[in-house]
């Protein structure tokens, strides 16, 4: 079922937004205004947007881009970078989107088709860095992207979800909608990472402690809210079993059938208890330990990087979003965080090889775990 939009955003929500963001706030654009940047650069900015900048226009941080003064090239840069990373992505790493017609064999005439395909995806617009919003005249409520090329993930389910989740470290839990024609494709299932789906991880347990552990961790991850397909539960609960660990659901679980995941939730939910492990956990989100919790999925996601079973572009973008996000952007993970923006920048890919960004991910995740946890900031 396709969620609603959330109501229209009033200049009183979008101040009381602005007030999170930590920087200056100049006087907001005037429709004129709004209106002539459109017209100047062939774009229209989404019913929310307009409302968020005609409520006040944030400088001080060239992250933010200047509707009012901003250099001209540098607007139009912004605006055409999610277009050129697809491009780069078409030349330098063979992608093809399964809607486009046959990819021609020479380089050259590639990039032509492509171009021409991309004309009539939906415009993303700047928000603030990477982070962009359709660019859907008379619309709201659509979720801000955040583009490195063909490496796109969702950063918030609408304007003022992405807010919280970037500048005060927290997000609203609305469900997402990804109806943006072209780029929801990235989203829902192609080449970048969703961070609001379940965690991509490999299974690695090879002992009855490694699958119990990874049980606790898959059900610590529900209870910050992230979600998992039914055959990850199945296959921890059937891994389980197989390392001779013992509860009553285990075999329930592991014995589901294609027809039966309905049930998986339900059983898997039963295990933890039954393991005993529900003792060490807060009972909801508003628990003291919650922040502990947290703490420990990171520590988990890193040692998932650095075995291997985490792709280290994925694991970055997951503890970006649900770690440093969500923990109010501490210092001590700001390298982690720092070394994954390299690794998604696609223009640093022109310069750096991506396999040494990603191993710098690796390198910077087994330092984490070297060190004190949870890390001193």
């Amino acid at each position: 079922m396709t969620a609603q939009p959330p109501p229209l955003l009033t200049r009183e929500d979008a101040r009381r937004l602005q007030s999170m963001l930590g920087t200056a706030i100049g006087p907001g654009l005037s429709e004129r205004e709004l209106d002539a940047t459109e017209a100047r650069f062939g774009f229209t900015f989404a019913a929310d947007h307009r409302v968020f900048l005609s409520a006040g226009l944030p400088h001080g941080s060239s992250r933010w881009p200047d509707w009012r003064g901003g250099d001209a090239e540098d607007l139009a840069g912004r605006l055409a970078w999610p277009v050129d990373g697809v491009l780069f992505d078409v030349e330098r790493s063979g992608f093809w989107h399964p809607a486009w017609p046959s990819r021609p064999s020479e380089t050259s005439e590639a990039l032509r088709v492509a171009r021409t395909e991309l004309e009539s995806a939906p415009q993303l617009v700047p928000v603030y860095g990477h982070r962009y919003l359709p660019g859907t005249a008379g619309e709201h409520g659509h979720p801000v992207l955040s583009v490195h090329q063909t490496d796109i993930i969702l950063y918030g389910n609408d304007l003022a979800d992405y807010i919280h989740h970037e500048f005060a470290g927290r997000s609203s839990g609305l469900v997402s909608r990804t109806t943006i024609d072209f780029w929801s494709y990235f989203v829902d299932g192609g080449p970048g990472i969703d961070v609001t789906l379940p965690t991509p991880f490999t299974p690695y347990a090879t002992t009855a402690r490694e699958a119990v552990d990874c049980i606790r961790m898959l059900a610590l991850e529900r209870l910050i809210g992230r979600r998992h397909h039914p055959e990850q539960l199945i296959e921890a609960g059937l891994t389980a079993l197989i390392l001779d660990v013992e509860t009553d659901s285990l075999p329930l679980l592991a014995g589901l059938s294609r027809s039966e995941h309905e049930q998986a939730d339900a059983l898997f939910d039963q295990v933890p208890a039954e393991l005993g492990l529900l003792r060490d956990l807060p009972s909801d989100t508003t628990d003291l330990p919650w922040e502990a919790a947290r703490w420990e999925l990171v520590r988990w996601w890193l040692r998932l990087i650095v075995n291997g079973s985490l792709d280290p572009g994925a694991g970055g973008d997951l503890i970006t979003y649900e770690g440093w996000g969500a923990l109010a952007r501490p210092q001590s993970l700001r390298p982690l965080v720092d070394r994954t923006d390299a690794y998604n920048d696609w223009a640093a890919v022109r310069r750096v090889d991506r396999d040494r960004a990603a191993e710098a991910i690796v390198e910077e995740a087994g330092r984490l775990l070297d060190g004190p946890w949870p890390p001193q900031s």
